[in-house]
Parts: structure tokens; sequence; C-alpha cells
């Protein structure tokens, strides 16, 4: 069974920085697109990035020019650089891994964002 393992996540002062990893298990890690979603409280998940076996496919508007997501398949690992952290960034952050109609989920990690 594949499974995602978020971390990074944490307490960061507007302006600052931070670094999500999302470690897969299984073989066929380099073969599928994955990415991040978020979700803050009382609001629909929001995709984020997503990456593909080689090269980044998408970037919410809300965040272009500020995250950077990217891949090492060596490490079975996705990450998601995020500057110029706001407020409005604050949420968890969820990892996931998309084998067409199969669509597997890390349990999250946490964002929030707060002088």
């Amino acid at each position: 069974q594949l499974q995602l393992v978020e971390s990074g996540g944490g307490l960061v002062q507007p302006g600052g920085s931070l670094r999500l990893s999302c470690a897969a298990s299984g073989s066929l890690f380099n073969t599928y697109p994955m990415g991040w979603y978020r979700q803050a409280p009382g609001e629909q998940r929001e995709l984020v990035a997503s990456i593909g076996s080689s090269r980044p496919l998408s970037y919410a508007d809300s965040v272009k020019g500020r995250v950077t997501i990217s891949r090492d398949g060596a490490k079975n690992t996705v990450y998601l650089q995020m500057d110029s952290l706001m407020p409005e960034d604050a949420a968890v952050y969820l990892c996931y891994l998309s084998m067409g109609t199969q669509v597997f989920w890390g349990r999250g990690t946490q964002v929030t964002v707060s002088s």
C-alpha cells in the first residue's frame, strides 16, 4: 500500500519561508503526478502546486512566484518551497499522488503564519 508522509510544517512569521516534504513509499513513485493541496478552516481544498515526472505542471495563482515544487526521485520525495509567506497561506497542506482514477493522500502538515 502506497503511503505518503508529509513534514516540514510549523509556525513562521509573515515574510518567512518553509519547505514542506512528502516522502512516498513504493517503487512507482516517479511515474505518477504528485502535488500539494491546502485546506484552511471553513475553506474549500485548494490545489497549490502539482508536478509531473520531471517538471512542475501547475501553480495556484495565489502562490505563483512564491512557491516552487520539485521532486527527488532518488529520495522518493516531493518538496514544496514556500517563500514570502502570508497569513492567508496558513492551512493544512496535504500531499497527493494520482494514479489516474486512484488518488493517495497524506495526512497533512500544519502551516501557521503569524507574528
